[in-house]
Order: structure tokens, then sequence, then C-alpha cells
């Protein structure tokens, strides 16, 4: 795959452009998968413009560093030509995007089951960390429970959120 496979950055991305370029120069691939993530105005079951903000940090390196294992893990476990991770830092508003999962393979299962590994994996393996701001003030976001069984059905024990 041209380019890299892991990008943190606070600009926005183009998800045309992305896949595009996941998919250059590879005829065997015969499926993309590709997960938005966007930042919603609501968490918690908090209700609608509850969330105005949220701004998100990451370890400079260590992110990148654990986010390739991530893509390693899923080139093992699945039948898949390439993947592409991008995901944003810093101010964000609702709506707007924040994390890309794409991933190519020859046929659809794979692609998919490789996409959502890997999204599983970000929500609880990627040193991120999230900061919301409310009407309430700025809160941290803790790790959710479901995001730990979403990994665990891979097989994996996160163990990040309280019980």
């Amino acid at each position: 795959m041209p380019g890299p496979r892991v990008t943190i950055q606070t600009g926005d991305f183009d998800l045309g452009a992305e896949v595009a370029a996941l998919r250059t120069d590879d005829p065997a691939v015969g499926a993309v998968a590709a997960f938005v993530g966007t930042v919603r105005d609501r968490n918690d079951g908090r209700g609608p413009a509850e969330v105005s903000a949220m701004e998100l940090e990451h370890y400079p390196g260590m992110t990148e560093k654990a986010i390739e294992a991530m893509i390693d893990a899923a080139l093992q476990r699945f039948d898949i030509r390439a993947a592409r991770v991008i995901h944003r830092v810093g101010l964000l508003k609702p709506l707007d995007q924040i994390v890309l999962v794409a991933v190519t393979s020859a046929h659809r299962g794979a692609a998919f089951q490789a996409c959502e590994f890997l999204m599983d994996y970000l929500k609880t393996q990627a040193p991120f960390w999230k900061k919301e701001t409310t009407p309430a003030g700025a809160r941290w976001v803790d790790a959710r429970v479901a995001d730990d069984a979403a990994l665990a059905r891979w097989g994996i024990q996160a163990g990040n959120a309280a019980p």
C-alpha cells in the first residue's frame, strides 16, 4: 500500500481520497470496508446538545506505534490486503469526522470483520484521552464497559472500564 498506514492529525480527511489511495495498484482488491466516526452532541444518554465540543489528546509516537500493532494483528487474523487508520486530535465539534478505519481484501467478509476488529481495538487500546465540553463544564470521558465487551468477542481482554 502506498503511503502511511496510520496518521494522527488535527485536520479533516477525505474518505474518497483515502479509499482510492488504499486500493491503488492492487487488482486483487475485491472489497473495501470503511468506518467513519463522527463527534456527536450527546454522550452517556444525555440529551441533544449536551456536548458542544470534544478535545482529544494523544501521546505522539506511542499512539502511532500502538495503532500500527493493531493493524499488524488484523493482517494476521484476517485475509486482508491493506488497512488505513486516520484519527484526529485537538478540538472538534459535533458532526466533525474524528476517525477513519478502512480495509481492503479480496472478499467483503474479511474486510468487514477486520474493519470492526480495528475499530473495537482502537476504542480500548489506542492511547487517546477525550475531554467533552458540556453546559456543566469540561469532563474527561471514561472507558466504557461496552467497548471492553466488544473487544472481548475477539478473544482480547481490555479491562479499561470500571465495572
